[in-house]
């Protein structure tokens, strides 16, 4: 497993997941936005890791791996987290909605990778967006105490987090026609 700057800063995103666990719960003063700072951390390197390995020119297989391993886990327990302290209806629909997009898409790729079609449902410019949108919203929501911060903006941070759920479902639809006829080729057009 070749260890270069890319790779560690994966890494690192990887094990700031339990202190963004721990510091969430502690109950220290500003706590929450403490856990929102590791959390922001953690989704700056998700970004710097890939431009640099690009320009660096330390791509590597582990880092093509671990790095989309280490952003599901990254949201998908900070969604978590959210859930519990964020507890309505259509807050938890929009946290269902982007976790099980990235199983049905993480298995999406795996399967078109096994057919040699990997490159068929590549990240999407929609996708990147998504993700904007999903780290801008997570970490906002992180910071704020729903039952001490009834404001404008716990609002804005529900519909920025809304539209994520809706970019996420978008972006699965391309992916999911990008493999469509791969899909139906596979099985004979049934």
């Amino acid at each position: 497993m070749p260890i270069n700057l890319p790779n560690a800063l994966t890494i690192m995103r990887i094990a700031l997941i339990p202190v963004l666990v721990v510091v969430f719960y502690l109950p220290f003063r500003n706590h929450l936005t403490v856990a929102a700072a590791v959390f922001a951390v953690a989704a700056i390197t998700d970004w710097f890791d890939g431009y640099l390995a690009r320009r660096l020119g330390q791509m590597t297989a582990f880092g093509a791996f671990l790095d989309p391993v280490a952003d599901k886990l990254m949201v998908a327990i900070a969604l978590v987290l959210l859930v519990e302290r964020h507890d309505t209806l259509l807050f938890t629909l929009a946290a269902c909605v982007i976790i099980g997009r990235e199983i049905v898409v993480s298995a999406l790729r795996e399967w078109m990778a096994e057919l040699g079609q990997r490159t068929s449902v590549a990240v999407s410019y929609i996708g990147k967006v998504k993700t904007g949108f999903q780290m801008v919203a997570i970490t906002a929501l992180l910071a704020i105490d729903p039952a001490a911060d009834e404001n404008w903006l716990l609002a804005l941070c529900y519909l920025v987090l809304y539209a994520a759920a809706i970019l996420t479902l978008w972006s699965m639809v391309i992916y999911l026609r990008a493999a469509r006829s791969i899909i139906l080729n596979e099985d004979g057009g049934r």
